[in-house]
C-alpha cells in the first residue's frame, strides 16, 4: 500500500503488534460549526484516537441513527460542503498528525467526480475513504481513482453477508474491513451482540485486511468487549452526543476528551 494509506495501514499494524485494537474515531464535518468539529476532532485525538473519520453529512443519512442525523442537519443548515469536509481533513491531519478518512454516501462522491475527490483528499492529507453504500460492482472508477492517489478503499460488510459475498467486497477493499456489529442503523448500544464476533470470524476467514467493529460502542466496558476479537473499534454516535447536550463548548470538549481516554484504555484490555 503506498501513499497516505501506507500510514493507515502502519497505524493498524502497530496496534496489532502491541496486542490492541486500534481506536477509531467517527465525526460529522461541520458539526457544530466548521471550526468547532475540527476542536472536537482535534481532542478526539488527543484523548487517544489512534484513526478518525470525518462524516461528509447528508441529507437523507439513511443509515445513521437519530444523534448523527441530528448533528448532520446542524453542518447542513451551516453550509457545509465538500470544501469543508476537505478542510477538516487537511487541519486535523496538519495538527495531529493521525491517518483521516471520509465516510460519505457515494452520490455525493458521484456528483463531485471520482477523480477529482480522490485528488483533493489526497492533496488534504487523507488517508482513504469509506463508502458503506458503493456496491463493489459498480466501484471500479472510485478504486482506480484511489489507488492512482495512495487513497484506502473502506468497504462494509454486515452481518446478512454471504461467505461469498463477503470474499468479493473483502477482494475488492483496502486498508481495512468496516463491519457493521449490528443490523440496522448506527447508534449507541447498551450491549454488543455476540453477532459481531461472528461476523469478524467470519470476514477474516476471507481476507487478511484488518476488520474493525463500528455501530454500538460507547464506552469502554464495550470497546473492551469488541478489541478481543476485532482489530479496531469504530465509536461515533457517542463522540458525538455531547456537544448535542452542552451549550458550553469547553464542558462538552472535556466529554469528548474523558471518553476518548476511557475508550483509549478500553481497546487495550484484550486479554
Amino acid at each position: 500500500m503506498s501513499g497516505n494509506a501506507a500510514a493507515l495501514s502502519a497505524v493498524l499494524g502497530a496496534a496489532r503488534e502491541s496486542d490492541r485494537a486500534a481506536l477509531i474515531g467517527y465525526f460529522p464535518a461541520g458539526f457544530p460549526t466548521l471550526e468547532g468539529g475540527i476542536r472536537a476532532v482535534t481532542t478526539m485525538v488527543e484523548g487517544g484516537c489512534d484513526i478518525i473519520e470525518i462524516g461528509l453529512p447528508h441529507s437523507d443519512p439513511v443509515l445513521d441513527g437519530p444523534v448523527i442525523q441530528t448533528a448532520d442537519g446542524i453542518a447542513l443548515r451551516g453550509g457545509i460542503r465538500i470544501a469543508g469536509v476537505l478542510r477538516t481533513v487537511r487541519e486535523v491531519h496538519a495538527a495531529t498528525g493521525v491517518p483521516v478518512l471520509v465516510m460519505t454516501y457515494w452520490n455525493p462522491v458521484d456528483r463531485y467526480g471520482p477523480e477529482r475527490f480522490a485528488t483533493e483528499l489526497a492533496e488534504a492529507g487523507g488517508a482513504g475513504c469509506i463508502l458503506p453504500d458503493l456496491p463493489v460492482e459498480e466501484s471500479d472508477a472510485w478504486r482506480k481513482a484511489a489507488e492512482q492517489h495512495g487513497l484506502a478503499t473502506v468497504f462494509v460488510v454486515a452481518p446478512s453477508s454471504r461467505d461469498e459475498r463477503l470474499a468479493t467486497i473483502t477482494a475488492a477493499g483496502s486498508g481495512f474491513v468496516y463491519a457493521a456489529s449490528l443490523m440496522g442503523v448506527t447508534g449507541t448500544r447498551e450491549s454488543v451482540g455476540r453477532e459481531a464476533a461472528e461476523l469478524v470470524r467470519r470476514t477474516k476467514a476471507t481476507t487478511e485486511l484488518p476488520v474493525c467493529v463500528g455501530i454500538g460502542v460507547s464506552n469502554g466496558r464495550q470497546a473492551a468487549e469488541v478489541a478481543a476479537f476485532a482489530d479496531g473499534v469504530i465509536v461515533g454516535t457517542a463522540f458525538v452526543r455531547p456537544l448535542l447536550e452542552h451549550d458550553d463548548e469547553g464542558a462538552a470538549l472535556g466529554r469528548v476528551r474523558e471518553l476518548a481516554a476511557e475508550l483509549a484504555a478500553g481497546v487495550r484490555r484484550t486479554g
